[in-house]
C-alpha cells in the first residue's frame, strides 16, 4: 500500500487502497465440497497449510456471509439448481473458485448426470487444476482472487466479467524414501 508518513505523526493514502486491503484480508469462502477435492480444501485449513495467513480461514457455510464459492468437486444435474441459488444469494462482491478437474471439466465423469464444467452455469474467476488439487494449488488460487481485488477493486455496478484465470501448479514432489539397512534389519 502506498502511504506517506506527515509531520506529527500523520499517515495518508487512497480510500480505495484501504478498501482493498480491507476487502482482499479478509475473504469469506464458502465451500460447496462434493468430492475427493472436498478434503484437500479441509486439509488447506488446517495447521499445515494455514489458510489464516490470507484472511480466509473463516469458512462461512451460509451465502449471505460469504463472498467466495469455492466449488470442489463434481457437480451434478440435480444439484446444479441448489449452487446457483446459492450463488445468487452471496453479498456482492463475489468471485468463484472452481477447485479440481472435476468442477472445471467433468473430470473422468464423462456421463450424462454430470456438469462439464461449472463455468456453463456460474462466472468462473480462478481455475484450480488437478485431481486432486494439493493444498498449495487452492492457496495459490486463493492468492490469485486477492490479486484480482488489489488490481481491479470495485466494479461498475453491472459490469462485472469472470476473468476465467487458471493457476499452474507449483508443488514438486519429493523424491520417494530410499531403504535404510540398519543392524542387518531393512527399513
Amino acid at each position: 500500500m502506498d502511504t506517506q508518513l506527515l509531520p506529527d505523526n500523520f499517515l495518508t493514502t487512497q480510500l480505495k487502497k484501504v478498501v482493498n486491503w480491507s476487502r482482499r484480508s479478509s475473504l469469506w469462502p464458502m465451500p460447496f465440497a462434493t468430492a475427493c477435492c472436498g478434503i484437500e480444501l479441509m486439509a488447506t485449513a488446517s495447521s499445515r497449510y494455514d489458510l489464516a495467513r490470507f484472511g480466509a480461514e473463516a469458512m462461512r457455510f451460509s451465502p449471505r456471509q460469504s463472498d467466495l464459492l469455492i466449488v470442489a468437486g463434481r457437480v451434478t444435474i440435480k444439484m446444479m439448481p441448489v449452487l446457483q441459488h446459492i450463488y445468487q444469494q452471496m453479498t456482492e462482491p463475489k468471485w468463484v473458485i472452481s477447485m479440481g478437474a472435476c468442477a472445471s471439466t467433468g473430470g473422468v465423469f464423462d456421463a450424462y448426470a454430470t456438469i462439464q464444467g461449472i463455468d456453463q452455469f456460474l462466472p468462473v474467476d480462478v481455475y484450480v487444476p488437478g485431481c486432486p488439487p494439493r493444498p498449495e494449488t487452492l492457496i495459490e488460487g486463493i492468492m490469485a482472487i486477492q490479486r484480482i481485488i488489489d488490481e481491479d477493486g470495485l466494479p461498475p455496478k453491472g459490469k462485472r466479467r469472470p476473468l476465467r484465470v487458471s493457476v499452474e501448479p507449483s508443488y514438486v514432489p519429493a523424491p520417494q524414501p530410499v531403504p535404510v539397512t540398519i543392524g542387518g534389519r531393512t527399513f
